[in-house]
């Protein structure tokens, strides 16, 4: 089936505070804490200062959401960040009650703010970082949340749709989500780096927190602001909880610095285990796909989008297993603009799935076949490279995808093409061999269908077809059944190529599905003559190719 799996957290471009009909939210915020009495600062100019700045630091949605009741709540964030940046690689958070049974704390006194050395921490999965949400603590459990609009849909019994009965086999599956008691929040600040939702979410599951919500924000200056709301937590005393997040975050300390020493960049030995999600903070939406042994969902998890592959437990056995081993093995080694990017897995069988980034712009496959309308040479072009980038980082990682087509090339909002679906891709062994007959007739190299000894040039001549897919906007071997298509290829039989394709281009697929392995050339010769072709397209004028 086809797996819809990023890019690292940065720090945010520059942002405007929202303004609507001339209302300034800066001002109603700033007007409300002078009412309230400016405690915390010299004078009402510099009260105003800083606001701005906090405001002008954060995303839009940051201001969008703030709740009017509650706006001492800024200051609290500014403090936590002003503490992140004072106190060099250092995690500040703070504990607060803010429900008990439905009913909103009164959190006056009950707050506490520390930091604590934390940098040799690592984490396993990205943040959006412009992903603005409304602060936690002003929910309430009883309010319905616009799907798929807020972290807010990781409450996970007010999302009422039409994926009910999805959501229901779900539940099944993963019978530990309970509805909580008490609600307390956790707020993390401290310097933004790629991975840091995840660890934070699996330092708080390490103490058996349930993440009902998380508010993820990051700054222009390179620092975060992550305001989890968590069950989990027997007791509305937040004292232990406070020494139970210090305690966490000192164990993953000694843990990331000890294996540091025994284990240096050895991600492979990482335990599957570390990349286990919390099911609990996943929501299930549409199923988007429907593979021989898996189904595909579209989710949230952590307040991203995602994608959600889930092994049916009725056709689990022990290749199936097997194979699930090897994809999560690959993709936690993987980290690229052009691949797709892996958050996290389930690993106790029966309950397998993989979660994955959501791409929202569909397969290449659908775009093709989809679009209809003219691409510009350019446009297929830099389709085209985003693929070779993304393989050329695969095979320097001494990966074979082998199944590549273009139904397993994915796109962002942004048109991105990332390489998606590694059910079936392998490390190359150095100095083993692979004969096995894998991937998809239509586009599986000569050596693959002779059960022949194979390399990563397998997929080079796999490319060359999605290469004239992009063309041709065809299916490859149209008129012919899969196996026909692949005892032709056997014999040298390739896809007829239109009379008025770009000459380059065809020049170019036909080294890549050379017969002879060794004279195909590598993914890194292939980005330099694209590369070519995309600057000798921006000079001259273009033929739209038709699709």
């Amino acid at each position: 089936m086809d797996l819809i799996e990023g890019v690292g957290e940065s720090s945010s471009p520059p942002r405007t505070v929202p303004s609507f009909g001339g209302y300034d939210i800066r001002n109603d915020v700033y007007n409300r804490l002078v009412e309230a009495g400016n405690q915390d600062f010299g004078s009402n100019t510099q009260l105003w200062q800083v606001l701005d700045s906090h405001f002008n630091s954060l995303p839009s949605s940051y201001a969008l959401d703030i709740n009017m009741d509650r706006v001492d709540d800024v200051l609290l964030h500014h403090k936590l960040l002003t503490l992140a940046k004072d106190s060099d690689n250092q995690l500040v958070f703070n504990v607060r009650l803010v429900e008990t049974f439905g009913i909103r704390a009164d959190t006056n006194n009950e707050e506490q703010v520390t930091s604590v050395l934390s940098t040799s921490m690592h984490c396993t999965d990205e943040k959006d970082s412009n992903k603005g949400i409304k602060s936690s603590q002003h929910r309430t459990l009883e309010i319905d949340f616009e799907p798929c609009s807020k972290l807010g849909d990781l409450n996970l019994d007010v999302k009422r749709n039409s994926t009910v009965k999805e959501m229901a086999k779900f539940d099944e599956l993963f019978p530990e989500r309970q509805e909580p008691v008490l609600v307390h929040e956790v707020i993390f600040s401290t310097v933004d780096k790629p991975k840091l939702l995840s660890q934070l979410s699996a330092l708080l599951s390490d103490i058996g927190l349930n993440i009902r919500e998380a508010h993820v924000f990051s700054t222009t200056d390179g620092y975060s602001l992550d305001v989890f709301v968590v069950d989990g937590w027997p007791v509305e005393d937040i004292n232990d909880l406070h020494e139970a997040v210090d305690k966490a975050i000192r164990r993953s300390e000694r843990s990331r610095s000890g294996s540091s020493h025994s284990q240096p960049a050895a991600v492979a030995q990482t335990k599957p285990g570390d990349w286990d999600i919390d099911v609990r903070a996943l929501m299930i939406n549409e199923k988007i796909a429907t593979g021989s042994c898996a189904d595909l969902f579209r989710g949230t998890y952590c307040g991203q989008d995602v994608a959600v592959k889930v092994l049916r437990s009725e056709h689990l056995n022990k290749t199936l297993e097997d194979e699930f081993a090897h994809e999560v093995n690959i993709l936690r080694e993987v980290q690229h603009r052009n691949v797709v990017r892996f958050i996290g897995s389930c690993t106790k069988s029966p309950n397998l799935c993989i979660v994955t980034e959501f791409m929202p712009g569909g397969s290449l496959y659908e775009y093709l076949h989809k679009k209809h309308t003219k691409i510009e040479l350019s446009q297929l072009v830099k389709f085209a490279i985003d693929v070779c980038s993304g393989m050329e980082y695969l095979h320097q990682s001494n990966i074979i995808h082998r199944d590549l087509k273009a139904a397993n090339l994915l796109m962002d909002a942004e048109s991105v093409v990332k390489v998606a679906d590694f059910g079936v891709a392998r490390f190359q062994n150095q100095g083993g061999e692979m004969t096995a007959e894998t991937g998809t007739y239509r586009w599986m190299a000569p050596e693959v269908i002779n059960h022949l000894p194979y390399d990563h040039k397998a997929d080079v001549f796999s490319f060359a077809i999605v290469l004239w897919e992009l063309v041709t906007a065809k299916v490859p071997y149209d008129t012919m059944t899969p196996l026909q298509a692949a005892l032709g290829v056997r014999q040298g039989l390739r896809p007829d190529i239109p009379k008025d394709a770009p000459p380059k281009l065809v020049e170019l697929m036909q080294k890549c599905w050379e017969a002879s392995p060794s004279k195909r050339p590598s993914f890194s010769e292939i980005k330099i003559e694209l590369e070519k072709i995309l600057e000798e397209s921006r000079v001259s004028p273009e033929a739209p190719v038709d699709s």
